[in-house]
């Protein structure tokens, strides 16, 4: 005869390896969000490894039938293709006061969500998540980005860094100023 547990009480649940994964990594982009929205950038940079690819490539509009076309592969024209060396670079000049479109600074707030993540044999993990990136610029300067990231995450001592970023925008034309803002 098995008893019903107490009412109030909980039991433990068993997670799933998937599930203990999200359940580690979605504080991790969290965290990544705030430190953008605050602007704490040396921080952000923190959470890269030291070899990281930042890549946004570019999108065009193809027919369904070439859509291996859409996106611009590594060492062709893209919009980002930088290393953690290139990464910091601009990190110190939004620092200068230098980064004259970011004089004012921006406000932005980072949405971040619909995790996916799969955990690889070399024990790095490939993620993609979504994201909405509002920016506010003065009185009458804003925009709102969509798109979803593809990340390469690897544990290291500090816990998990960002070994590669691909970024995929929902549009395929920018028309704002400028796209001062990390993504």
């Amino acid at each position: 005869m098995t008893t019903n547990p107490e009412p109030g009480v909980a039991r433990p649940m068993m997670l799933t390896q998937q599930q203990a994964l999200w359940l580690e990594l979605m504080p991790f982009y969290t965290r990544e969000a705030w430190l953008l929205d605050e602007r704490r950038f040396r921080q952000w940079l923190d959470l890269f490894t030291d070899d990281v690819l930042y890549f946004m490539p570019r999108r065009k509009n193809v027919p369904r039938r070439e859509s291996h076309r859409e996106m611009t592969p590594l060492g062709d024209l893209a919009i980002f293709e930088e290393d953690k060396r290139y990464l910091e670079m601009r990190v110190a000049r939004l620092d200068s006061g230098m980064a004259w479109a970011e004089e004012p600074a921006s406000r932005t707030r980072h949405l971040i969500g619909n995790l996916e993540a799969e955990l690889l044999e070399s024990g790095e993990v490939r993620t993609k998540t979504a994201f909405l990136v509002y920016r506010s610029h003065l009185e009458t300067d804003h925009q709102l980005l969509s798109g979803c990231r593809e990340d390469l995450l690897r544990k290291t001592d500090g816990g998990w860094k960002v070994a590669r970023r691909t970024i995929v925008l929902d549009a395929n034309v920018l028309l704002d100023k400028n796209l001062s803002v990390f993504l």
